[in-house]
């Protein structure tokens, strides 16, 4: 599958959301195609470099999402709240002339579902408090608090994590070494 690429500081994973904006002519003439064509893009995290940059490196690993919302902010600029699919690989990518990165994507496994373990309950009333906030709140997402993997994809999202290890828990294909691993990184916050 080719497909625009869209490299941010963040992470999002399946059944995310996320709330962008667009100003950069590449990224609103990708989102016309997008919603022309009825497709999404892959949101990769940035290794080095700014997001507005041409010469942005990203991880390989990234999240497939497509386009939930859009509306005209108070700036002027555009914003769209985009929601994750699925996981992907980029196999292939390259640059086009207008700067907009594209590549070639494979659909990774899905994840199992899976039932929380007692001794991740903690988790579950952690991401509890959290979907409370008003700003996650806000971006009305739907929570399975008895799934492993989706208990471990909204932690790794809203929890505040360093950047690197938001993408190595993006990168794990097993929920509970997922939960395991966030279990590992509150536990040494306190």
């Amino acid at each position: 599958m080719n497909v625009p690429l869209f490299p941010l500081n963040s992470v999002i994973l399946p059944g995310g959301k996320i709330p962008l904006q667009l100003f950069e002519p590449r990224y609103i003439d990708m989102l016309t195609r997008c919603l022309k064509e009825d497709r999404g893009f892959v949101v990769v995290l940035l290794r080095e470099g700014r997001e507005t940059s041409n010469t942005a490196l990203f991880y390989d690993i990234g999240t497939y999402v497509r386009v939930a919302d859009f509306h005209r902010l108070d700036s002027g600029l555009l914003g769209i709240t985009v929601q994750g699919e699925s996981k992907v690989a980029v196999v292939k990518c390259w640059q086009q002339a207008d700067g907009l990165n594209v590549g070639d994507v494979e659909c990774l496994m899905q994840e199992e579902s899976v039932g929380i373990p007692a001794a991740y309950a903690e988790l579950t009333g952690i991401l509890r408090a959290l979907c409370r906030h008003p700003v996650v709140n806000d971006l009305d997402m739907v929570v399975d608090y008895d799934d492993a993997r989706d208990v471990g994809w909204r932690l790794t999202e809203l929890l505040p994590l360093d950047k690197h290890e938001k993408q190595r828990l993006l990168e794990l294909q097993d929920p509970l070494e997922r939960l395991e691993r966030l279990q590992a990184l509150l536990d040494d916050m306190e």
